[in-house]
């Protein structure tokens, strides 16, 4: 990953926008941390090296992606699913660094979701052309918990629907720093991200970075 100095003047944390029952997006909420956050990404990436993910269906993923907890999820062409250890090296998944618990932990309950205690991040990075299409988080062993989701880099165009992939979608523009919570009756909602518009960011050049926090057990 290219670092560079962050020369951005950061735009302050506003009131959560209610976007859905249960889903808020908490606009600029991580600024303050983003920098302690890209650094420990880099020492989570140094360990497990992102990757394109194949998916059961035989499609290589565009976006590249790694975890890091005591669980992360995977994909080939036998399924979905988490799994304890990393299928690359065959060791356990880094552990998620403190700045990641903290700001999930505070984000959560800025949304109403109090105790909020993942034991899985999924590190995601999203180059020109890469995108995530509709889909709802469901391999995780209890629905109670919500879904918590960091972007960084680039700005992206999150998708939110409701709970058929029918449903009409909202589109919203997600900038560094900002925080999407979904949970409740909104927890297994439709979502996704369209193609990422090229650009350049001054701390992570044409990238974006994404840390979805679930509880997975």
């Amino acid at each position: 990953m290219t670092l560079r100095l962050f020369d951005e003047t950061p735009a302050p944390y506003v009131a959560p926008e209610v976007i859905a029952p249960g889903a808020m997006l908490l606009r600029g909420f991580a600024l303050g941390v983003d920098e302690a956050l890209l650094q420990a990404v880099e020492g989570v990436v140094a360990a497990a090296p992102l990757r394109h993910l194949v998916t059961p269906g035989g499609y290589t993923m565009s976006v590249a992606m790694t975890n890091c907890g005591a669980l992360g999820w995977v994909s080939d062409r036998s399924g979905y699913r988490y799994d304890a250890k990393d299928p690359l090296s065959g060791q356990a998944w880094p552990s998620m660094p403190a700045c990641f618990a903290e700001l999930a932990l505070r984000a959560a309950a800025e949304a109403g979701f109090d105790n909020f205690r993942p034991d899985a991040c999924l590190i995601n990075r999203y180059e020109p052309g890469a995108r995530l299409s509709l889909h709802q988080d469901k391999d995780e062993g209890s629905m109670d918990a919500p879904i918590v989701s960091v972007s960084l880099g680039l700005p992206a165009v999150f998708l939110f629907g409701g709970l058929r992939r029918s449903d009409c979608t909202a589109r919203y523009r997600l900038q560094h720093g900002d925080v999407a919570v979904w949970g409740g009756p909104s927890r297994l909602a439709y979502h996704g991200v369209a193609p990422l518009a090229k650009g350049e960011h001054a701390r992570l050049g044409a990238q974006r970075i994404n840390l979805t926090f679930r509880c997975a057990r």
